[in-house]
């Protein structure tokens, strides 16, 4: 299974997603563990996949959404940012409802 058809799978079987650098436990970077926090913040249940074990994974979630940083989260299959989108769709309530709904 390539790359693609492999980030597909994932955001289609699973309802919260982050791509993300290391773990909650142990994020790889500022922004990942930013992501993982607001995620928690909204008692939110995901699952992480860490880019940083899989270089084709890593590349190809850029691609994928086209977006070029990681995290990314998708929500029900759909991106919805990173760790700055993130931020201020908790601020402003949206991702609370997002996740809620999911």
């Amino acid at each position: 299974m390539d790359a693609q058809a492999k980030i597909k799978d994932t955001v289609s079987s699973n309802k919260v997603v982050l791509y993300m650098k290391g773990s909650p436990k142990f994020p790889q970077c500022g922004f990942s563990s930013v992501a993982c926090q607001i995620l928690s913040a909204c008692g939110a249940e995901y699952v992480t996949v860490d880019v940083l074990q899989d270089m084709d994974i890593r590349e190809g979630i850029k691609q994928y959404a086209n977006w070029p940083t990681i995290p990314q989260l998708y929500v029900e299959g759909e991106f919805i940012g990173g760790a700055d989108i993130m931020r201020s769709m908790y601020q402003s309530g949206e991702l609370q409802e997002l996740l809620a709904k999911a």
